[in-house]
């Protein structure tokens, strides 16, 4: 069990099969804020270790094999030869172990043309992978009259009864986002860890917004006399900073392709069994890749959907991502999830609380519902998760009309096998003594 906080320079993660840390370096990256993504790429050549062995009867989710993976002689030797060779200047490397891949942030020669210089590079042999250096943006919308109601999307989704049967105990729930207010009083000892990829801001790290958003709706603590209550109170938080809050005082952020890539194998090193991805994007082909990976692995993704117009090419438009739209809004996707996007109320930054809304809280709220899945069922697919909600659906009333919402405790409730919704005093106290014992489907 990990028992601390650490940002900075390194951050120690329990390992699952280990009581001796994985630790992972997260030494500063320069201020990836700053960098004008037109002016660089992402370029990627083969790093495979020659004795490479994994354990035997090592599970999806193992990594314990992998702990000491780094980029080979041959792999750096042939990262700068083409970099040489194509006048490009490396702003910072990494090797990705999943994908097994040496990984550069290059800046192209002043004047080039990024769009040529790509293709060129696409038809290099030596390159696996190349593609832009691109922006993704947290789905954010913003009201200046907040107080309007108390947990709003909580009680629409009927969270309160499903958690006499689960409260998520347990489930490590990865929030790739801005930084987190670690401190707040509703977060105590519902972050597992945090790691900071932007910069080595530690107290901006607090001051971020819309990570610190997210977490509240996930996992705020329950019964301790503060604020509010989070859809999965006791599941584990991993904070992943990969993005940057574009102005003080406000939700709105940018990420791109190198600090998310390296958030999402973080995850996966700290074995992370949701990643929610409150954030929108064009298609990536690096990102694409660590999520398919991951999802080979057993890790489920909540992503928020894209808007109509960037359906065909969203980064998180793909198979196996559980994807969610504001209850408020409209989704060209078919398959989407709906859970309540407005006016919901969460944390914010130096113990305060306000309201949210967009894609992004919604989001956020149905990783949490996802997490009290997982508590009772671990094996529990993706498709699995998405069939059960997608089904066990309700009536969600909105100003434009009434749409299928998600409804936890009807989700948790199929999942368990027992128990009823809308809990009389007797059935919550008889479920609150039996849940933990309820057998897992």
């Amino acid at each position: 069990m990990i028992r601390g906080i650490v940002l900075g320079t390194v951050i120690a993660l329990a390992s699952a099969c280990s009581s001796a840390p994985v630790r992972i370096d997260s030494r500063a990256l320069g201020d990836q804020a700053s960098l004008s993504s037109d002016r660089y790429i992402i370029v990627a050549v083969d790093n495979v270790p020659a004795a490479y062995v994994a354990n035997a009867g090592g599970t999806p989710r193992g990594y314990d094999a992998i702990a000491d993976y780094g980029a080979t002689a041959r792999a750096r030797e042939t990262l700068h030869a083409v970099e040489r060779e194509y006048g490009l200047r490396e702003v910072n490397a990494w090797p990705i172990g999943p994908l097994q891949i040496h990984c550069a942030v290059l800046e192209i020669p002043s004047g080039a043309d990024r769009s040529q210089l790509l293709a060129d590079l696409s038809k290099d042999r030596r390159v696996k992978l190349t593609q832009p250096l691109q922006t993704f943006a947290t789905r954010t919308e913003g009201y200046n009259d907040p107080y309007v109601g108390l947990q709003r999307g909580f009680q629409q989704m009927d969270v309160a009864d499903a958690h006499p049967w689960s409260r998520g105990e347990g489930v490590k729930v990865a929030i790739i986002d801005t930084g987190v207010d670690t401190q707040h009083p509703d977060l105590l000892g519902s972050i597992a860890a945090a790691v900071n990829f932007v910069d080595a801001d530690d107290a901006q790290f607090r001051r971020d917004r819309h990570g610190t958003e997210m977490a509240g709706v996930i996992a705020a603590v329950a019964n301790n006399r503060e604020g509010i209550v989070g859809v999965a109170p006791n599941a584990r938080l991993l904070v992943f900073k990969a993005c940057w809050q574009s102005h003080v005082d406000a939700d709105a952020a940018r990420c791109n392709s190198f600090t998310l890539a390296r958030a999402l194998t973080a995850a996966f090193d700290a074995h992370a069994q949701v990643v929610n991805l409150s954030l929108a994007g064009p298609d990536d082909p690096l990102l694409g890749d660590l999520i398919r990976e991951g999802q080979h692995r057993g890790v489920l993704f909540v992503g928020a959907a894209p808007h109509t117009a960037d359906v065909q090419a969203g980064l998180l438009h793909q198979a196996g991502v559980i994807e969610v739209a504001s209850a408020e809004s409209h989704s060209a996707i078919d398959t989407v999830l709906y859970a309540p996007g407005r006016e919901i109320l969460t944390l914010l930054p130096g113990g305060h609380y306000d309201f949210a809304s967009g894609a992004s809280i919604a989001t956020a709220q149905v990783s949490g519902v996802v997490a009290l899945m997982l508590a009772k069922n671990p094996g529990l697919s993706a498709a699995s998760a998405y069939r059960l909600l997608h089904d066990t659906s309700s009536s969600l009333a909105t100003a434009d009309g009434a749409v299928g919402g998600i409804d936890a405790c009807a989700a948790v409730v199929t999942l368990v096998g027992q128990g009823t919704c809308h809990f009389s005093e007797a059935n919550r106290a008889a479920a609150d003594q039996n849940g933990n014992r309820v057998a897992q489907h």
